[in-house]
């Protein structure tokens, strides 16, 4: 297994119902109703992706401040800087603030600084640069939310800052002209979720005036989408809308740059999906940065030269290569390093020279999933330790690094992902303090890999060609709205090969007569010592798989496990009748009893019952009515007759805590409908669901 614990939801199948019966195709509502969109009005909020849902730029506090002073700057002809971060979402953010203030006519400097060099965020010798070019406004995006001294001393230059921002707030607010942040204590935004590219994108909302919203979408939402998706922000209400609207927009790009991105990295035959960008736009260009060239990144947005576009594009594509083989190797250092201490922690703090600063926190990342806990990565250099966090288990690394401000020279970022410097003489007791904060967050308990799986089903026909296009109505998937995830139970392996020169698994299953192939990434045949004919629980996410102009469903393994037996699922079965959860419509048709089961069931416990009650343990007492009347053994429609028998007042069954069940006759008057209980009604609905 790849996950120790699997969550698995148990939708309401009426709930489901109800859904399809309001026009919603069945799988996308099984999904919406296992994360508690279980009606059609909570669905319909949730799919709306309309950009009327964009709210009104100016409920963000300071709006109006921040737009007056560029105003000011663009009237009287003011030399003005976009100040950004070398991440996807300080990159796209400062391109677009960029290229629209320079479309009103401004003089605009575009300052990305360099990670290796400068490091996070606005400094003074990036203030004094600009200030010797002329610059009189410096505007920040994606940072600045903690540049409190910075921004002083801008003012001592004589230069003003507008700050736009979506970094968690420290206490104290840098005296900026408008400092625009949605995660201000004083700022009632109806969505504080909103990337950094996010908020700059609303300063140019507010700049060009609702009469001219529309034509702003068009021409910003690709950039916007790349770095909400890029930032791993909310991808619901405004950013769901933002992102939709973003991928129409970026299938349709006039940015050169973009273009000859999505064509180098062969992403021009397939769908744009937030996908796409997740996995395979987003990577090159935060490569530029991660490898210190965040202005190539700058300049491929930027362009408007195909021919230029095209070389940057192969340039980033070729960093994003060299950046994979430098995280690697790193990588592969620090598990070394980790199996050989072979010392159980709460918390991955580890430090060390010659590191590269751009990649440790892909490598943090990478490592929190492995340990399953936090991971901090610290790069150090003349007794100085920069740090690069990840979040595990929900745990606040910004609020962790905020109670022990004292130990560090910086910090900033989000509760899933932060940055740090520290002295290298401070490292030991932050270690000794994350693992406290862990320990306190936890009570002691192990932090986990858990899979959440949306729902258990026992119906292959639901996971038709048609249903499975289905679920594109779910999409843009991200935070808040992943992949949806299924488990088929009791699958068999048909057969299983390796592919990718050994990297990857197909295999091919079977499922009560349905065969489905499925692809198990990074998995190799011996890691899961599996074989044909194995039965195994299977938790993947469906999807359409093109091949020579053919398509099919074809289910992408997220993990599995050996399954029970026949006998361990029927017994899983009855007891999730009992006691009211959820079961399939196929699982309901292989519970219904015949008439004549029903028969056996009453005649054997009507001798057997008849001086005393009867005690026995359920599959003794299966196998026993079995051998009686010469039929097959059937576990689970034969506890289905002794419930309805009890249900109906012919029987008294108690449930002993040996596991054994004591079963008593009752005195009845005339004849009793079987078919009244509310086991069978329930198994009859289901059946015709």
């Amino acid at each position: 297994m790849k996950y120790k614990q699997w969550n698995i939801s148990a939708p309401s199948a009426e709930d489901c119902r109800a859904m399809t019966r309001a026009g919603i195709p069945a799988l996308p509502a099984v999904v919406l109703c296992a994360r508690g969109l279980d009606t059609p009005e909570k669905a319909r909020s949730f799919l709306d992706d309309r950009e009327e849902l964009l709210h009104d730029p100016f409920l963000l506090k300071d709006m109006d401040r921040a737009v007056a002073r560029i105003q000011q700057a663009l009237e009287q002809h003011e030399t003005i800087a976009v100040y950004g971060d070398y991440d996807v979402d300080g990159i796209t953010a400062t391109c677009l603030l960029t290229d629209y203030l320079r479309r009103q006519g401004a003089t605009v400097v575009s300052y990305i600084p360099d990670r290796m060099e400068e490091g996070y965020g606005l400094s003074t010798q990036a203030i004094e640069l600009l200030h010797g070019q002329g610059v009189t406004l410096i505007i920040t995006v994606d940072c600045g939310i903690t540049a409190v001294a910075e921004t002083l001393y801008a003012a001592e230059l004589g230069m003003d800052v507008v700050i736009t921002d979506h970094h968690e707030c420290k206490e104290t607010l840098p005296s900026a002209v408008a400092v625009v942040n949605p995660h201000r204590t004083d700022c009632q935004y109806p969505f504080p979720c909103l990337a950094g590219v996010g908020v700059a994108f609303k300063l140019v909302l507010a700049l060009g005036g609702a009469e001219n919203r529309r034509t702003l979408l068009d021409e910003y939402a690709d950039l916007t989408a790349i770095g909400t998706v890029a930032d791993v922000m909310q991808l619901t209400g405004e950013n769901r809308a933002i992102v939709r609207l973003g991928l129409q927009a970026l299938a349709k790009t006039k940015r050169p740059g973009l273009r000859s991105l999505i064509h180098e990295a062969g992403a021009d035959s397939k769908p744009l999906t937030a996908t796409t960008i997740g996995y395979i736009l987003a990577p090159r260009i935060n490569a530029s940065g991660r490898m210190g060239c965040a202005s190539l990144a700058g300049e491929l947005l930027l362009t408007d030269d195909p021919s230029r576009a095209e070389e940057l594009a192969q340039e980033l594509c070729a960093l994003n290569r060299d950046r994979q083989s430098i995280e690697g190797a790193i990588f592969e250092e620090c598990v070394a390093q980790l199996d050989r201490e072979g010392v159980s922690r709460p918390v991955i703090v580890l430090a060390s020279e010659g590191w590269h600063q751009g990649v440790v926190g892909i490598v943090a990342s990478r490592l929190a999933e492995k340990y399953s806990c936090p991971a901090f990565m610290i790069c150090l250099q003349d007794g100085k330790g920069k740090g690069s966090c990840r979040s595990f288990g929900g745990f606040n690394l910004f609020a962790a690094l905020e109670q022990n401000a004292a130990l560090l020279e910086d910090f900033g970022g989000h509760e899933l992902a932060a940055g740090f410097t520290i002295s290298e003489e401070n490292i030991s007791a932050f270690r000794e303090k994350m693992e406290t904060a862990v320990l306190e967050r936890t009570g002691g308990a192990e932090m986990i890999s858990t899979l959440q799986v949306d729902a258990r089903i026992n119906d292959p026909a639901l996971f038709s060609q048609e249903e499975v296009e289905a679920l594109s109505l779910l999409e843009p998937y991200g935070a808040g709205n992943p992949k949806p995830v299924f488990v088929l139970p009791g699958a068999v392996i048909l057969s299983l090969f390796e592919v990718g020169g050994g990297r990857h698994l197909k295999l091919r299953l079977r499922h009560q007569g349905a065969t489905f192939d499925a692809i198990f990434f990074s998995v190799s045949a011996d890691q899961l010592g599996l074989s044909p004919g194995d039965r195994i629980d299977v938790a993947f996410t469906p999807q359409i798989n093109e091949f020579r102009g053919i398509r099919s469903v074809q289910l992408q393994v997220c993990d599995l496990q050996s399954a029970p037996t026949r006998a361990q699922a029927e017994r899983d079965l009855v007891e999730r009748l009992r006691l009211g959860q959820s079961v399939s419509a196929a699982e309901a048709r292989g519970a219904i009893p015949s008439r004549e089961e029903f028969e056996s069931v009453w005649r054997y416990l009507k001798y057997h019952a008849a001086a005393e009650p009867l005690e026995d343990n359920p599959v003794h007492l299966v196998k026993n009515i079995a051998k009686t009347f010469h039929t097959r053994e059937a576990y689970a429609r034969t506890m289905v007759c002794i419930q309805v028998f009890d249900e109906r007042g012919l029987i008294r069954v108690e449930h002993q805590n040996t596991g054994r069940l004591r079963i008593g006759l009752c005195q009845i008057d005339g004849k009793v409908d079987l078919e009244q209980s509310e086991l069978m009604r329930r198994l009859r609905r289901l059946t015709q669901a």
